[in-house]
């Protein structure tokens, strides 16, 4: 009876330890998209928690924020659209005219825009 009661604990055990790791798999947090410098996913995250709180849980929203981005855009079309954006913000000029009304420029931006969108809503 001992050898059946010690069999099935062992059996239970095996069962629990194996579904407690599954758990913690699917929720442990994704590598860094691999082409992104840390550096660019850094920033990203304390910009992304300046705006949304400096917590724990804004942290964690803000780094699947990232991850989300990168999943649609690769990193040359990130930084492509977000100098494009920052050149839009320069009051004036003829020289920053064609980021501002360009087809290429707006469809560099709705890309970005696009996955921005996505990403809140699995994120957050």
């Amino acid at each position: 009876m001992n050898r059946l009661v010690g069999a099935i604990r062992r059996s239970l055990m095996l069962a629990l330890g194996a579904a407690t790791l599954a758990v913690v798999a699917l929720e442990a947090p994704r590598a860094a998209p691999a082409d992104y410098p840390t550096e660019t996913l850094a920033d990203y995250v304390f910009g992304c928690m300046a705006t949304n709180g400096q917590s724990q849980e804004a942290l964690r929203r803000c780094s699947c924020s990232i991850d989300a981005i990168a999943e649609k855009l690769s990193y040359e079309d990130y930084v492509q659209a977000e100098t494009v954006l920052r050149l839009q913000q320069v009051p004036g000029g003829e020289r920053t005219v064609m980021f501002r009304t360009g087809p290429w420029a707006q469809a560099m931006v709705d890309k970005l825009r696009q996955a921005q969108v996505e990403a809140e809503l699995r994120c957050f």
